[in-house]
């Protein structure tokens, strides 16, 4: 074979090769984001329901308040992967040094998915981004998880 032949096959090749790394990376990239929510289940929440934790207490509290029990809900807590993908009002694809920024005295934080059945058949489904300051749950943003 000669030697500009040899350079071609060589140079065709290792576009061959950077091509699938791209691929391959692209791919588990976009699996990554199906992960998020798998093994989370949709719990419903009414009046009867009995929160596990203080977060649970804070979304009853205001849900009743609001009147928009029953509700549905999954919470992703204090998951960094589902905080790069939260798309929100203030907040976009943030990390935990942007919550403290944002929110002076966090203690903690959660994702919560909310859906929302109201009346006229209407269906509401929004990301709420939950911060804990001064010893009390608060909202602190609401959104959308990206894609």
């Amino acid at each position: 074979m000669s030697r500009p032949i040899r350079i071609l096959v060589i140079f065709l090749l290792i576009d061959v090769l950077v091509v699938a790394v791209y691929f391959l990376a692209r791919g588990s990239r976009s699996r990554s984001g199906q992960d998020l929510a798998k093994g989370l289940e949709w719990v419903t929440m009414d009046a009867y329901y009995q929160p596990a934790s203080e977060l649970e207490e804070f979304i009853k509290t205001s849900s009743e308040e609001s009147g928009v029990l029953p509700l549905q809900f999954r919470s992703f807590g204090s998951s960094a992967a589902a905080l790069k993908k939260f798309r929100g009002s203030k907040l976009v694809g943030a990390g935990r040094s942007v919550l403290e920024m944002t929110f002076q005295g966090l203690e903690d934080w959660a994702i919560v998915d909310l859906w929302i059945k109201g009346e006229e058949g209407r269906e509401i489904r929004r990301t709420v981004l939950y911060v804990l300051t001064d010893n009390a749950w608060k909202v602190g943003d609401s959104g959308r998880l990206a894609d």
